[in-house]
């Protein structure tokens, strides 16, 4: 086991030191399942915004020390309101479970002590949850399932914890052209999601322009 680079702030092993974290976590696990996840704090940049960094590292703080206390968990601060946590020798399922009470024990949280005095504020988080070897089998294909997975939360209201799943859409050339499809794919292999993620994104997008824009329509006083 190589030593850490430990971030000041959290007290967790910073991005640095990531893949020495995950290469332990993979001996650990003597080739049984490795489930990782990635979490961030939701709307991170307002809390820092309107109430200022000293409240935006205390509620990293906290947050370190849910995901850190986890059983069994390997948590690394990946990068500003970014955490890696992995699981040696547990299954993805059994990942989650924990994962969800970290996330309601967070979500719990109404104030944080700065300076001497408590702050009160709501704060939630949002996890992407993958496992080898059903997800990947590697640190590329574990992190981009885990992303796609913690997209896929965000999309869905935040607050939530994501499981990677292998999504393949059928579409029909009669609904789309070939030129749509090709750039369709292209467009979520570099955002590394899944099509359907982005056409349901799109699809919500399209709902509301026209919702509104009914529901606007029929507000207007009759001539």
């Amino acid at each position: 086991m190589e030593e850490y680079q430990i971030d000041k702030l959290t007290g967790l092993p910073g991005k640095s030191s990531f893949e020495h974290v995950l290469f332990d976590v993979f001996d650990a696990s003597e080739d049984g399942p490795v489930t990782l996840a990635i979490i961030d704090v939701d709307f991170f940049k307002l809390i820092n915004d309107e109430l200022g960094h000293d409240v935006g590292d205390a509620v990293l703080m906290m947050t370190a020390k849910i995901l850190s206390g986890m059983p069994g968990a390997k948590a690394v601060r990946y990068g500003g309101d970014e955490f890696v946590v992995m699981f040696p020798r547990l299954e993805r399922e059994q990942a989650f479970l924990r994962l969800e009470k970290a996330r309601e024990a967070v979500d719990a949280v109404s104030e944080v002590e700065v300076a001497g005095k408590k702050v009160p504020l709501g704060v939630t988080m949002s996890a992407g949850v993958a496992a080898y070897p059903i997800d990947g089998v590697n640190e590329s294909e574990l992190m981009r399932k885990a992303d796609g997975a913690l997209y896929r939360a965000k999309l869905g209201g935040r607050n939530k914890v994501s499981l990677a799943f292998e999504e393949r859409l059928v579409p029909k050339t009669t609904h789309f052209t070939v030129t749509q499809l090709e750039r369709l794919s292209e467009l979520a292999k570099d955002r590394g999601v899944v099509e359907a993620a982005l056409l349901r994104e799109a699809l919500d997008d399209l709902l509301v322009k026209y919702l509104h824009g009914f529901r606007s329509e029929r507000q207007q006083p009759k001539a």
